[in-house]
């Protein structure tokens, strides 16, 4: 009875392989390039800006920055300012969709922009891992393949966390499927990589590929309410996902200092980033979004981590009137199934493990990578023996008679 389910587990593996294997090839590729995109994108950034304060310098209060740059007329009017604890970083002014440019905190003086080059590259390449580079209407139909390839990569990834298992638990046995051995040939080699690498990354994989299908299916996401013990949160109307950064915006209303509610110029934000930086004294770096509305509250997301740990970031509203904090939405304030779906999402890339799990996530899906290479090679090796079973034996076909 085992081996027959042991057999059928296998066959169903394979042909999962062969149904789902360039798919999943492609979005792990892809999903090791991403694994440092964050990372990468500001360093491209920045890599030419060279701040070096004096000792004692004091940044300028934020109104007064942005008052500099607007005075310049070189860049659009910003929808977000984001700034970090480290006082040799440069303001992260927002300024249109995917559009980033850099400021000197202690002068106003514009550094230069984000890198278009590298940044246009990671957009394709979350192209191809979203919805294989599809445009248009057709991303739907790229959306619905990937997310049914990471479904059955998830198969893929369990069943063959039981197909590695050997029959007998001895090390010598247990040995030949957990380690790297050298100067085998080619059918053996792919067997020890494949076996090999799924067994280290078969915890990580199952991690970032189960995470994918929470994110990829509604009634997966569900399920992890539903694990949490609650119910799942009632879908707004209309299409409720989030588009790129700044799109749908409407332009602010271009001037240099805002106006309070009784039309007075007053410094709106000194007040309000004094606030925020008193909410979370361990604070790395905030963002505050700057509305539309001159009478709107201010908004500020406050991370004490790195980017993607949500389990440490925060967000807090402020009444621009009088610079008071109103709301503040710790991710701790969440319920049980929003927080296991917050962090799930960002298990996705690691990055809720800092930068030890970006590593982990990156590995991991190289080594998916190699799976899939070795998988196919198998199964063509396979295939090409049993058609060789199949053929004729060159002496019978010679013994034949001619017709």
């Amino acid at each position: 009875m085992a081996q027959r389910i042991r057999t059928v587990c296998f066959w169903l593996h394979l042909t999962a392989g062969l149904l789902a294997g360039v798919v999943v090839v492609i979005m792990s590729a892809t999903g090791a390039l991403l694994a440092f995109e964050k990372q990468t994108i500001y360093y491209a950034d920045t890599r030419g800006i060279d701040l070096a304060p004096a000792s004692g310098a004091t940044p300028l209060p934020i109104d007064e920055v942005l008052a500099r740059v607007r005075a310049t007329g070189l860049v659009a009017e910003p929808s977000a300012v984001a700034f970090r604890r480290d006082p040799a970083a440069p303001i992260a002014l927002t300024i249109g969709p995917g559009s980033v440019a850099y400021v000197d905190p202690y002068t106003g003086r514009l550094l230069g922009r984000g890198d278009p080059g590298v940044r246009a590259f990671f957009r394709s390449v979350t192209d191809w891992h979203r919805w294989l580079a599809a445009s248009g209407e057709y991303r739907t139909t790229g959306r619905a393949v990937t997310g049914a390839s990471n479904l059955a990569f998830l198969f893929i990834v369990l069943s063959g966390a039981y197909l590695w298992l050997p029959r007998t638990w001895a090390w010598r046995a247990v040995r030949q499927v957990i380690w790297f051995r050298r100067g085998l040939p080619g059918k053996a080699r792919d067997f020890n990589w494949h076996n090999s690498i799924g067994v280290w990354s078969v915890v990580p994989l199952a991690i970032v590929v189960a995470s994918g299908v929470v994110i990829s299916y509604p009634w997966a996401s569900n399920l992890v309410y539903r694990i949490a013990g609650e119910a799942p949160p009632v879908p707004r109307g209309g299409d409720a996902r989030p588009g790129p950064r700044g799109e749908g915006r409407p332009a602010r209303a271009e001037g240099g200092r805002e106006q309070g509610p009784a039309g007075d110029a007053v410094p709106l934000l000194n007040a309000a980033v004094a606030t925020a930086v008193r909410q979370r004294p361990d604070w790395q770096a905030i963002t505050l979004r700057l509305p539309v509305s001159d009478r709107a509250p201010l908004t500020f997301t406050i991370d004490d981590g790195g980017p993607g740990q949500p389990q440490f970031r925060g967000t807090l509203t402020v009444d621009r009137a009088t610079g008071a904090a109103t709301k503040w939405e710790g991710f701790e304030a969440g319920t049980a199934g929003r927080k296991l779906r917050t962090l799930l999402r960002f298990a996705h890339t690691g990055e809720v493990a800092g930068l030890p799990g970006q590593l982990i996530a990156g590995l991991a899906s190289l080594g998916a990578v190699v799976l899939g290479y070795t998988g196919l090679a198998l199964s063509l090796r396979r295939f090409a023996a049993w058609r060789a079973r199949r053929r004729p034996p060159a002496q019978a076909i010679a013994a034949r008679p001619a017709a």
